[in-house]
């Protein structure tokens, strides 16, 4: 666990997350740095649901920038799998019990009763809200099935983004179907990483993908630089106004800073 979120329940804490495997171990233009790849595939940490939480997979693209101002992009796929380890499910169910002993005796101290004569002395807003923590917010291994997250990730040297969101979506329906793809899944990742070439400027790529073609297109030497990022999606988080005022800053050589979760 790691060491925050312990007044929340074991579903809503963050776990420590470790990069499972990655392939090619290294290479020399690009050293793979598990610390900063592993921070930036999961910000948040490990996480756990049951059955009864949203489990969509989730897209996200990170910059690893180096001191000669080189630049590397990774492009994220968070998805949940099934806990099939019963000693993981077991740590769970012991979390809860713990915390809810924890909730029971805060509400309890809260009520200035003694543990004998709680059911007697609880008012009813407290009883009903212990009820409802513990309806919503529990974990039986007996009843529920515990999912953790998982990410795949693809890192590239330009920011084919929509390219790269597609393979890897692709990629996870193999992973997570129940008839598997036409080929391995190791044929798709050497094909992509060895033979798929990066298109030269000006230039468009067609390459397979497990299941659909994907397209890539590379700007050319007098044209804007490469931005595959949906400009709607900058619209919808910061809204119109701000945008504008953020478009003035640039204009102005204003420094920006966007912080965000």
């Amino acid at each position: 666990v790691s060491g925050e979120n312990f007044d929340q329940s074991p579903l809503r804490r963050t776990f420590k997350s470790k990069v499972l495997a990655h392939y090619p171990q290294n290479i020399e233009w690009n050293p793979f740095d598990q610390d900063a790849v592993n921070m930036l595939c999961m910000p948040k940490g490990l996480s756990f649901r049951t059955q009864a939480d949203n489990r969509d997979p989730q897209l996200h693209s990170f910059i690893i920038t180096r001191e000669d101002g080189s630049r590397t992009y990774g492009f994220v796929l968070t998805f949940y799998e099934e806990v099939t380890s019963k000693q993981i499910c077991t740590a769970m169910q012991t979390l809860y019990q713990m915390h809810n002993a924890e909730q029971y005796s805060s509400v309890c101290a809260s009520s200035s009763c003694s543990m004998d004569s709680l059911a007697s002395s609880i008012d009813e807003g407290d009883a009903t809200s212990l009820a409802k923590l513990q309806r919503y917010n529990s974990y039986d291994i007996s009843r529920d099935t515990l999912y953790v997250s998982k990410c795949i990730c693809l890192i590239t040297p330009l920011p084919f983004m929509q390219a790269c969101k597609k393979f890897l979506i692709q990629l996870y329906k193999a992973v997570t179907s129940q008839q598997p793809p036409p080929l391995p899944l190791e044929s798709y990742i050497h094909n992509i990483l060895y033979e798929v070439p990066l298109p030269p400027p000006g230039r468009s790529l067609k390459f397979y993908g497990v299941y659909e073609p994907i397209i890539c297109q590379r700007p050319g030497p007098n044209e804007l630089p490469l931005s595959d990022y949906p400009l709607r999606e900058v619209f919808e988080l910061l809204g119109l106004e701000n945008l504008v005022q953020v478009f003035t800053c640039v204009l102005l050589e204003m420094q920006i800073l966007l912080y965000s979760q």
